[in-house]
């Protein structure tokens, strides 16, 4: 097996088991965890690529508010708390590669001289 086919494998069980994930989350788990999705059934097809894209995170989610762990004050502390850094690191790093890539860039030999490899009847 070559790697690119283990890869297309890898990727099949993954949507195989988010395609999982997604019937049941959308049918029965959705009603349990979300008040107003409640009767809302028009737009769950619409979730359906992004659970089969994210199951692994959808099924912890379900777990946490089914369990009743849900801390609505903590929920949102530790995203907020990494905007610095993230921020700081994108305000070096996006000039960074800028500055990298503009040095780094690499000049067209001036006495090249193109060379067609195959000609056509079209070309003609």
């Amino acid at each position: 097996m070559s790697s690119a086919e283990a890869l297309l494998r890898i990727i099949e069980i993954w949507l195989m088991c988010g395609a999982g994930v997604a019937a049941v989350f959308l049918t029965i788990g959705i009603d349990r965890i979300d008040p107003a999705a409640r009767g809302a059934y028009a737009y769950r097809p619409l979730l359906i690529p992004g659970v089969l894209m994210i199951w692994p995170l959808v099924v912890w989610r379900w777990i946490i508010l089914e369990l009743g762990r849900n801390d609505e004050a903590r929920r949102y502390k530790p995203p907020r708390s990494s905007h610095g850094i993230a921020a700081a690191f994108l305000a070096v790093c996006i000039p960074l590669t800028l500055i990298v890539g503009l040095q780094a860039r690499q000049e067209w030999p001036a006495d090249f001289i193109p060379v067609l490899l195959s000609t056509s009847d079209t070309m003609k």
